[in-house]
């Protein structure tokens, strides 16, 4: 029996769920990603279900068509065996690390890109405050409070 091999070339987003759970069901996740699959009733149910999203093409299996071959088994060799003290002269000696020096112009910049994320993260939790009504115990807001 032929082994189907399907493609996923169109993306999920915005499929139905249903849709999107056939795509897991048949090994797939992202565009590009293939699968090997038995050519059997229930596979072609799930093709039928997404075929704007998938393409199929058929593969041969491997082991249908050729008789097994035999496995030889592998020579195994001696290893040489060396004293300790010619393997401990062997060995290179650790290489010593140097920490990476920063340059005033690098702490700089640094410091500017996480002054601007904080300035931005900021900025977003205001625009949010103000969205959901002022104050975050859901009371009234900061005017009604002072009266």
């Amino acid at each position: 029996m032929p082994d189907l091999v399907v493609t996923q070339v169109r993306s999920s987003i915005g499929a139905k769920p249903k849709h999107r759970g056939t795509l897991r069901a048949l090994g797939l996740g992202r565009i590009g990603k293939s699968n090997t699959l038995p050519d059997r009733p229930e596979i072609r149910g799930m093709i039928a279900k997404v075929p704007h999203m998938i393409t199929v093409d058929e593969a041969e299996s491997a082991g249908e068509d050729k008789a097994p071959a035999k496995k030889t088994p592998a020579k195994k060799v001696a290893a040489k065996k060396t004293p300790a003290k010619k393997v401990a002269a062997k060995k290179a000696p650790a290489k010593k690390t140097t920490a990476k020096k920063t340059t005033a112009k690098t702490a700089k910049k640094a410091t500017a890109t996480s002054a601007k994320a904080v300035a931005k993260r900021t900025a977003n939790r205001r625009g949010r405050e103000g969205a959901e009504g002022g104050d975050a115990e859901g009371g009234a807001s900061t005017e009604a409070k002072e009266r």
